[in-house]
This record gives structure tokens, C-alpha cells and sequence, in this order.
């Protein structure tokens, strides 16, 4: 029995018989006509069609897609619900309405920092995502119009090579500017002035307040929330974004030579020729910005440096070496990442080699793909030696009296030229297969194409354009494969995604 599909103004529309295809192609054809009334400064006409867009069943439908088939969407807020079956996706679009809304406290949970310490995370409840994925959708066609032509960070069709590209353009030449003021925003998302977003985003003012208002629950104790959007929110990239966009042109227009800002969410780089200027001019500029939008910079991480001596970028190093500028892994993000091997590796003392081998594979295939387009051949090598030592220790560790000739037989195998494989014999799809250990530096180096930095999804003039850049990480390998372990141990499968 096939099931019929219709269309999402149908009376009996069921969740497994909606055209998405169809959904999606209509919700985008309203944020082009947002964009298009954004470039023509017509903000009675974004308003009115935001407001169609934010009403829209199909926008309902997409936004409650995209909350409920995410990596979150276990993870429930105060409110303790989760939508996992069908018939309570379409229960929560439907209850997607502007009328009688309450936002919700968010969660508050802690992660990890670099240096030691804490992150604090709001987590909102699913009816909250969904309602902010909503009016994402009526809100990014006018952020991706008036943004910053060099902000990469959250943005769709963005990446974080975007960024480091446009470094290596900037500086890359020899009559490039040398010195870079390396800028830190201090708690950028939990500062923000509520004062200046309610003034400045064109979105519904009491939906967005109710957001930047909610508080967070903390043991069972509601804290207010008078500053800053939750880092964990769907909008708060795209409100972030928005309160930065500017910072490239006062910046330039602070300064009498040719500057370039490069910047990724709220990290970002000042790039010119003259020292003083940077320290006496720029910076002074970027902070009367900044303190605008209740904002500042960092103190000590806030630094001016020349690109003879190097410095670090979105986990990048950009250096010249006598004259020519090579981007490579930076030390910091290397070191992080073989303690995580290791450590990994290390709790792991009496698990089936296989499956070791299933929660390497995707660590170090990731690693490597991220830093794929820069000059990090040696790095992978470097990377892969040290895994290959760890991976010694632990087998030597799990059989004290074996002698290492048993342990090559039974962990390590070899073809073709390739010597010592780490292996593990495996069943896959009913048949007996070898799982091998991903090498780094098998994976190989392949230049980014930068995206224009005038590019906009929403303008039907980049349509081809970005048609062609789809197609182009098609031809060279940007779909990657990979084998999806379950945490029950079964359903294991191959599975398909994009970087």
C-alpha cells in the first residue's frame, strides 16, 4: 500500500505524507521576496511578509523539522517533553502560534572550556526551539543582506576555511599589510545589550523580548536574564551576527590605508600595514563600537602581532616563512587533539578492538578533514605516529606476557606497500569484513575555493552560482562516508554526510 502524499494546506495532512521538497521550495520562495524588499530598503513590506512567513504552515513545518530531527532533540528543557513520534511533530506545529506564547526558562548546563574552565549553555524548551526556528527563517534573509561581507561564522554556505582563505588573501601577497590586531570580544554572547537588539532586529518586539527575558532554571531557582542571548539558542548566532555586522566598515573608516577585517561570529582579525595605527586608531574605533552594543574587548587576549611571527586563528596558524605565508594546524589544536585520542584510548582498556577502532575512525577522519585544506601533510603524519604509539602501549598493556611478534599478528596487518594496519575483524551486513584505523595523512590536501563574499542564498542572482558550488563538493569528495555505531550496539550502518 503506497502512501499518498499532500500537500501541507491539506485537511488530513499526516507527518510521513508531507512533500518536504515541496514545503521547503515555498518557504524559500518568501525569503527571497524578505531579501528582496531588504535591498530595497522597503521595511514596511519585510514586515508585513516576515509576518506571512511567521504564520506560514509550511514555515511551521520546517521549523519543527529542523529542531525534531536534530542532534538536540533528546535533549529536552525545563518542561521535560520531546517529540519523537510523528503524530507529536504535527502537534507541536500546529501548536506553533504568536497568540497566547510564553517563552519558557531556559536550562542551564555546563561545558568545558579550553582553558579550565566552564561555559555556561541555556537550553530552551523543544516548543521554544521550534518557535525560534520559525522566526529564524523570517529573520536570516535580512541578516545574510546586510551582513558584513567577510563574516563567515553562522552563516549558511559559510564555513570556518572561508575564513582562513580570506586570510590567505589578504596576506598572502607582498605588498600585504603585516601587521594583525588579533581581537577577543569579552562574553560576546552574554553581554549583548537587550536595549540595542529590541531597537535594531526587525523581528516581532514581544516574541523577541519574551527570548531575551526568560531567565534559566539553575537548581531548581529562576535566575533573570538582563543581558546577553543563550549561547544554546537557535537565533543567538544569527542575533550575534547581526549586533557585529558593521564592525568592518568603522573600522575601515577609522583608518587612512587599506585595512581588512576578517571575522568568524566573534572572533576576528584586523589586518594592516602600520602598527600605530592598529594601537591608536582602529582599536579605539572598534571599542566605541562595540560599547554600543554593550560590548568590549578582551584585555589579554586582545593583541597586536606581525605575521612574520605568526599567530593563531580558528585553531589555524597563519605565519610567513621568508617572505611566503603558510597556514598550517595550530600547536594548541594538535596538542588538544591527541590528548582526546589518548585519553580516549586509555578508557577504553578492555574494549573489543572493533569498536575502538569505530570511535577512532570518526575523531581522527574529522580532525583531518577540517584541517584538509591548509598545509598540514606533515601534521598528519605527526598525528598519525603518535596515534600508532598509544595504540602499542594499549596492546602491549593488554597482554603483558605476549611477546610483540603475537601482537603484530593479531592487531596489525599489511597491504600492498602499507605496513602495520591497525585491524580488527568485523561483520557488516551479515559478511566478514577487516575494520581498519583510519590514517590522517591518507587523507588528502585539496584547496578551498572560497566562497564571493557577496554571495546571498536568498538573491536569485547567486542561484547558479551556488547550484555550481554544490555540484563542485560533489565532484571533489566533500560527501564523506562513514560507519554509524548505535550505543545499543545494533542497527550499525554506513551513512552519507556532507561537511
Amino acid at each position: 500500500m503506497t502512501t499518498r502524499t499532500v500537500g501541507a494546506s491539506s485537511a488530513d495532512l499526516t507527518w510521513d505524507a508531507i512533500d518536504w521538497h515541496r514545503v521547503k521550495k515555498s518557504v524559500h520562495r518568501l525569503q527571497m521576496r524578505i531579501a528582496k524588499a531588504t535591498r530595497e530598503q522597503r521595511h514596511g513590506k519585510v514586515k508585513a511578509l516576515q509576518w506571512l512567513l511567521t504564520h506560514s504552515r509550511d514555515a511551521k513545518l520546517l521549523a519543527t523539522k529542523r529542531v525534531t530531527s536534530s542532534k538536540g532533540a533528546r535533549t529536552p528543557g525545563v518542561d521535560g517533553k520531546c517529540y519523537r513520534t510523528d503524530s507529536a511533530k504535527m502537534q507541536l506545529a500546529q501548536s506553533l502560534k504568536q497568540r497566547g506564547y510564553r517563552a519558557k526558562p531556559l536550562k542551564r548546563v555546563y561545558i568545558p572550556k579550553k582553558d579550565g574552565q566552564r561555559r555556561p549553555l541555556g537550553i530552551p524548551a523543544l516548543v521554544d526551539r521550534a518557535m525560534q526556528a520559525l522566526y529564524l527563517s523570517a529573520l536570516e534573509p535580512v541578516s545574510e543582506s546586510t551582513a558584513d561581507i567577510n563574516s563567515y561564522g553562522f552563516r549558511p554556505h559559510r564555513a570556518t576555511i572561508d575564513a582562513i582563505e580570506q586570510c590567505f588573501n589578504v596576506l598572502g601577497r607582498k605588498s600585504s599589510g603585516t601587521w594583525v590586531l588579533e581581537a577577543d570580544i569579552q562574553s560576546c554572547f552574554d553581554k549583548i545589550s537587550h536595549e540595542w537588539l529590541l531597537k535594531h532586529i526587525p523581528l516581532e518586539k514581544r516574541i523577541l523580548k519574551q527570548w531575551l527575558n526568560a531567565g534559566y532554571m539553575e537548581k531548581q531557582t529562576l535566575f533573570p536574564t538582563p543581558e546577553g542571548t543563550p549561547q544554546g539558542g537557535i537565533l543567538s548566532p544569527t542575533l550575534a551576527n547581526m549586533a557585529l555586522d558593521g564592525l568592518e566598515l568603522a573600522a575601515q573608516a577609522a583608518s587612512k590605508s587599506k585595512l581588512y577585517v576578517v571575522r568568524y561570529a566573534d572572533d576576528f582579525v584586523v589586518v594592516g600595514k602600520c602598527k600605530m595605527e592598529l594601537e591608536n586608531e582602529i582599536k579605539p574605533a572598534i571599542q566605541r563600537f562595540l560599547r554600543e552594543r554593550g560590548l568590549t574587548l578582551s584585555p589579554h587576549k586582545t593583541l597586536i602581532s606581525n605575521v612574520n611571527q605568526g599567530f593563531d586563528f580558528l585553531g589555524f596558524n597563519v605565519r610567513k616563512y621568508q617572505g611566503k605565508l603558510l597556514i598550517k594546524p595550530a600547536k594548541k589544536s594538535i596538542h588538544a587533539f591527541l590528548r582526546n585520542i589518548r585519553s580516549l584510548i586509555k578508557s577504553q582498556k578492555t574494549a573489543p578492538t572493533d569498536r575502538l577502532i569505530n570511535m577512532l575512525n570518526p575523531k581522527i577522519r574529522g580532525w583531518a578533514y577540517y584541517y584538509r585544506h591548509v598545509v598540514a601533510k606533515q601534521t598528519f603524519g605527526y598525528v598519525d605516529d603518535c596515534i600508532y604509539h598509544t595504540l602499542a602501549q594499549w596492546a602491549r598493556r593488554r597482554h603483558p606476557n605476549k611477546n610483540f611478534a603475537w601482537i603484530r599478528k593479531h592487531y596489525y596487518c599489511s597491504r600492498g606497500f602499507r605496513r602495520w594496519i591497525f585491524f580488527a575483524p568485523t561483520t557488516i551486513g551479515g559478511e566478514k569484513k577487516t575494520l581498519e584505523l583510519v590514517k590522517a595523512q591518507h587523507i588528502s590536501i585539496k584547496r578551498h575555493v572560497k566562497i564571493q563574499a557577496k554571495a546571498n542564498p536568498y538573491d536569485p542572482a547567486y542561484r547558479e552560482y551556488f547550484a555550481k558550488r554544490k555540484k563542485l563538493k560533489l565532484r571533489t569528495g566533500e560527501l564523506y562516508r562513514y560507519w554509524h555505531v548505535n550505543k545499543t550496539g545494533l542497527g550499525n550502518k554506513w551513512l552519507w554526510y556532507e561537511r
